[in-house]
């Protein structure tokens, strides 16, 4: 059996390994944050109205990447485990189920795009401008969305075996596809006619499959630490089960933020359609302090699933106490940005002077959240990496159903600027719940872990 120390994740000194093991997804994901950005700016030169359009679909493209992404950490989680328990074909048939479970949600966002697309935008506006522009958009991204579904998966596999690097390929190339492609299928250039938002639409998708053909190449022409294959392909139903028992809940509590998305979209749209754009722009701008931290926690969940698989406990307990520490480092930065540069940054997207006086005061109030929302996400990823991801669910529901939608709605009653407080005090609220949980997980499981002797030989 090889010796479970071999494995990085195993013995190099930790803050050097997170770092190592994060910076490749932490630059991916500013990427992916820059994309989300030049997306919108463009689209913001069409007209106010068509980013709202876009706007309004941001909830659609949030449950579809919730979908991709929380089946992705129920692999990364259990490939992780299953390699730190030196269970190699258990770890190989994980990764394979990957593939056929990123195929079989892609159906069901096919057939959302074809019969939910007209009723949806019925529920949020009457202008017939936006809900075309946004009807066209979210047939597209939910139609052509099968190359989001397999490289997710894909990376999420590499990423579970401590591969860093060829995830931040993936997305880099999806990324910087997008980026070159937006102007042209938006504006119109040489053969190219102008599409406006749906052209946005068509980069975005012809990215995503890029992004995935560079991972199927990968995973087909390079040596990793999982084997993938489907010739004989037999659906394991306990290996679904076990993906699903961390990816699920990440699903739902992922997915909730979709609910959440629409919520406010409901409530802000009473004030005006300004203030759906200004919700909107915020979610782009907050990716660029909040992908970082994402990033970082694909580095941090496989090292924490391994060392958990191999009951290191002091390895484990490091990685989360490091983790925070970055976390916190990343999200004072953000910070300070949003209070010291809002003007600027809603400039960005060609604000108008009613988006500026509704912005500015509400990227100051949203980013007061940042700070515990940084211990709040490696806590959910510890929760995820240990197999416990109905702690994360909990929290996710606390958060985004619980408190900030109806804290929201009662708010707005004082006025539109009262609304943005609710962020930052859900945030508090789900923090204290996560420190209870991880109590309970540290007291259940954690204080007894022990390092086998036979594993440290």
């Amino acid at each position: 059996m090889e010796n479970v120390q071999s494995n990085k994740m195993g013995t190099a000194p930790m803050f050097r390994l997170i770092i190592s093991m994060s910076l490749p997804a932490m630059f991916s994901m500013l990427v992916q944050a820059l994309y989300n950005v030049v997306d919108s700016y463009f689209v913001a030169q069409i007209s106010e109205d068509a980013l709202t359009a876009v706007s309004l679909v941001f909830p659609i493209q949030t449950l579809l990447i919730a979908v991709a992404a929380g089946t992705g950490i129920g692999i990364n989680s259990l490939v992780s485990r299953r390699l730190g328990e030196q269970r190699q074909e258990a770890a190989d048939s994980a990764a394979s189920h990957g593939v056929v479970l990123a195929l079989v949600s892609w159906v069901l966002f096919v057939l959302v795009g074809l019969f939910v697309t007209e009723p949806f935008f019925m529920l949020f506006t009457s202008d017939a401008g936006i809900a075309g522009m946004g009807a066209d958009y979210m047939r597209i991204v939910c139609i052509a969305s099968f190359g989001v579904f397999v490289e997710i998966n894909l990376e999420k596999t590499l990423q579970a075996t401590g591969n860093m690097i060829y995830p931040m390929v993936f997305q880099l190339v999806g990324a910087i596809t997008n980026m070159i492609l937006d102007p042209a299928f938006i504006f119109g250039f040489w053969f190219i006619p102008a599409m406006g938002v749906a052209g946005a639409a068509i980069a975005t998708v012809i990215g995503q499959i890029f992004s995935m053909l560079v991972a199927i190449y990968v995973i087909a022409k390079k040596d990793h630490d999982v084997h993938i294959s489907l010739r004989g392909f037999r659906v394991n139903w306990t290996t679904v089960k076990d993906i699903y028992a961390v990816g699920f809940p990440s699903i739902i509590m992922q997915s909730i933020g979709s609910v959440l998305v629409m919520g406010l979209n409901g409530i802000l749209v009473t004030f005006s359609s300004t203030a759906v754009a200004v919700l909107g722009v915020y979610y782009k701008l907050q990716s660029f302090v909040f992908m970082p931290v994402f990033g970082l926690t694909h580095g941090v969940m496989p090292i924490m699933g391994y060392n958990f698989g191999a009951r290191n406990k002091q390895r484990l307990l490091s990685a989360l106490k490091i983790g925070c520490v970055v976390a916190l480092v990343i999200m004072a930065f953000g910070t300070v940005l949003f209070w010291c540069a809002p003007d600027w940054l809603l400039s960005i997207f060609n604000a108008s002077a009613d988006m500026l006086s509704i912005g500015i005061p509400a990227l100051r109030i949203i980013s007061l959240c940042f700070i515990p929302a940084a211990l709040g996400i490696l806590f959910s990823t510890i929760f995820q990496a240990v197999g416990k991801g109905m702690y994360s669910l909990v929290i996710s529901i606390l958060r985004q159903l619980v408190v900030i939608l109806p804290v929201a709605y009662f708010l707005a009653k004082l006025g539109l600027g009262y609304v943005w407080y609710a962020f930052p005090i859900a945030e508090l609220v789900s923090f204290i719940a996560s420190l209870v949980l991880y109590y309970v997980l540290y007291q259940k499981q954690i204080r007894t872990l022990e390092q086998p002797i036979e594993m440290m030989e």
